[in-house]
């Protein structure tokens, strides 16, 4: 399809431009019992691997002996550079399946999907958005093995979600209109898939059909405000004058997942979907403009103004609140998702900043004290980090409910001799008063952009997911690429190649391994790119320093219980500087020899993104995100589908082991 692959490239373009079954139990009785179990301890049972510190002696024994083994344990992949390549390949002596796709059934009721794309917008309600992306698995306490949820985040829509693409018409004052069908359906395939899986009589993953926990988050479903902005003025819309509530979640992205289970997703670019036609009111309104949100006829990505009212974020001095000019505002947050609560409301935690936000990655120290470390993923953006007031406490859930809503949030400043600062984005500090346009700590919420800008933090090349190690909560941040770096922003320490197309993957540690710090030292630890010709005729700004395979554009990472770093990328294959690294693919790290083997290559024009494991390690599923030709048919002729994939290996071994 290759509208839908110039459409992607488009909007990736966009997006990282510097702005400076029968007979079971009631669903009560399975929240009631599931939750049982979690305060009796298998909480820990099933984050243990996420968090060192909720570690038993045994397992941390176990963890040492890992340490002392070689960590990559498989046959690299070699890369393809094949533009007809539909598939997915990994290493001998594994198998990757097709497990859950853009349209498969999520609810009970859910009509099968159809190839035509013709699915309704109240089909689409019920079935897998589009774009899987960040993901997580949740066990059954019961039974962690063969038992859990699946929680899939739908970062945003492809052309090929209607049958002829996406119809947009001029109207007579130069802004684009859309169908009403087609800006619902597109509304209804974001937000968030929660499956419930489980293992068969053969032991294989199959997906359950009627789970009373199966549910989906879409840009209609209703979310409350919580934290700091909860009820504030410039929260409140004409459509919500209370301020306390938000219809959808848009462009999530990656996640995080906390010490108490629920799921955090994160809204990225969300300034693509409002326009604000009022130059005057834009160029004095920070919220807006430090965000890019649309100035001019339309919202840059899909319209949908010209259906639903609430994306025109323009001021109308006739309506209250002036219509919809606060409904940016009420994007840009953290997601907090219970998914063994189906029925609950989501939260927005406004407490945590409002940024374009990539992930929200929980470092937790022994002490129960703990960090949320997020990339704001565009050119010359920054890293940040969320420290809650309060601890986590194992079995207080009242208590763990509130954590999120209070805190202070800091972004980095990288200097050139390996330190490294994490600066307050507090209210009265030097750069945030009053005089420096920041009203209250609510002001420098909303803008916390504006706010990293005014204490000096450091502009990053790309700033995407982090990945904390679970035996030395070293941290690990994809800075995905930069090709304004030299010229928006001067090279640095951290961001050290002019106009860098490959990007690099940076690492710190807080001082006493303490999440709560705010001193670290850092250090690059790998650079991508290409291996240098005979003819030495690559400049340098392309090499990398790679021991081992070959990848460029470094975007999603995560850590597997053994302490292995798993590398997902999101390059433009078709650049001519791609032509020895080809399409997108998975790697794997040890992060003590730093040698990276390639472990999966996915189909061209796809992202390769989402990961995460059964908690035994034996499965790993990973999320193939708007594939260019007919995956995961890989006929050719049928339509391409983004797609969950479950990795296993042959002899039913831990993944990369």
């Amino acid at each position: 399809m290759k509208q839908d692959q110039q459409f992607h490239q488009a909007l990736e373009s966009l997006d990282d431009r510097i702005i400076n079954t029968s007979q079971q139990p009631s669903l009560n009785q399975l929240v009631d019992q599931n939750r049982r179990n979690l305060l009796k301890g298998g909480a820990a049972l099933t984050l243990c691997g996420l968090f060192p510190a909720l570690l038993s002696p045994l397992a941390k024994a176990v963890s040492a002996d890992l340490k002392k083994t070689t960590l990559l344990n498989f046959q690299s992949v070699e890369a393809v550079t094949s533009t007809s390549f539909d598939s997915v390949k990994v290493p001998p002596g594994y198998r990757a399946q097709a497990f859950f796709s853009w349209g498969d059934a999520v609810m009970p009721d859910a009509p099968a999907w159809r190839d035509d794309a013709s699915n309704s917008w109240q089909d689409q309600l019920l079935q897998a958005g589009d774009n899987h992306d960040g993901m997580h698995f949740f066990p059954f306490a019961e039974k962690p093995d063969e038992r859990g949820l699946l929680v899939i985040n739908h970062e945003y829509v492809n052309p090929t979600l209607h049958t002829a693409g996406m119809n947009f018409v001029e109207d007579s004052g130069g802004s684009r209109t859309r169908p009403a069908e087609q800006v619902r359906k597109e509304l209804a395939a974001h937000g968030l898939s929660v499956i419930e899986i489980a293992k068969d009589d053969q032991g294989q993953w199959q997906r359950v059909a009627r789970s009373p926990f199966n549910r989906r988050v879409s840009g209609f479903t209703p979310f409350r405000i919580s934290g700091p902005l909860a009820g504030d003025a410039r929260m409140k819309t004409a459509s919500n004058p209370t301020g306390d509530e938000i219809l959808g979640t848009l462009n999530n992205c990656s996640m995080g997942v906390t010490p108490w289970g629920t799921f955090l997703a994160c809204e990225e670019n969300f300034h693509n979907y409002f326009v604000n036609r009022n130059e005057q009111d834009y160029a004095q309104r920070p919220e807006h403009k430090r965000y890019g949100i649309g100035l001019g006829g339309s919202s840059r990505y899909y319209a949908w103004e010209s259906v639903e009212p609430r994306f025109n974020a323009t001021p109308d001095a006739e309506q209250p609140h002036q219509g919809h000019v606060n409904e940016p505002n009420r994007f840009g947050w953290v997601v907090e998702l219970d998914p063994f609560a189906p029925e609950s409301k989501p939260l927005k935690r406004t407490a945590m900043g409002r940024l374009g936000r990539e992930c929200a990655v929980c470092s937790l120290g022994e002490d129960g004290r703990m960090a949320f470390y997020s990339g704001d993923d565009a050119r010359g953006e920054y890293l940040y980090k969320f420290v809650p007031d309060g601890a986590y406490r194992p079995g207080e859930p009242e208590h763990n409910a509130r954590l999120l809503d209070s805190g202070t949030l800091y972004a980095a400043q990288f200097n050139a001799d390996g330190s490294g600062r994490w600066l307050p984005l507090r209210f009265g500090e030097p750069g945030l008063s009053v005089q420096a346009g920041f009203a209250d700590q609510p002001a420098v919420l909303l803008n916390s952009r504006g706010a990293a800008d005014a204490v000096g933090a450091t502009p990053m090349d790309r700033p995407e997911w982090v990945a904390v190690h679970p035996h030395t909560r070293e941290a690990y941040v994809s800075l995905t690429n930069n090709t304004d770096r030299g010229k928006a922003d001067p090279t640095d320490a951290a961001n050290p190649r002019a106009y860098n197309v490959h990007g690099q993957i940076l690492r710190w540690r807080e001082a006493g391994a303490d999440p709560t710090a705010e001193k670290f030292e850092w250090d690059i630890f790998v650079m991508a790119g290409e291996g240098q010709n005979a003819e030495h005729s690559i400049p340098d700004n392309r090499v990398g320093n790679i021991k081992g395979d070959l990848f460029s554009s470094p975007d999603g990472m995560a850590f597997d219980s053994a302490g292995r770093l798993w590398i997902l990328t999101d390059a433009d294959e078709t650049a001519p500087y791609m032509s020895s690294i080809g399409s997108n693919q998975m790697l794997c790290a040890d992060p003590v020899s730093r040698e990276v083997r390639r472990f999966l290559v996915g189909p061209w024009g796809a992202e390769i993104t989402g990961i995460t494991w059964s908690l035994d390690e034996t499965a790993m599923w990973i999320n193939v995100q708007h594939p260019g030709i007919s995956y995961p048919a890989s006929d050719g002729l049928s339509r391409p589908r983004s797609t969950t994939v479950l990795i296993t290996r042959e002899d039913g071994g831990v993944i990369g082991s």
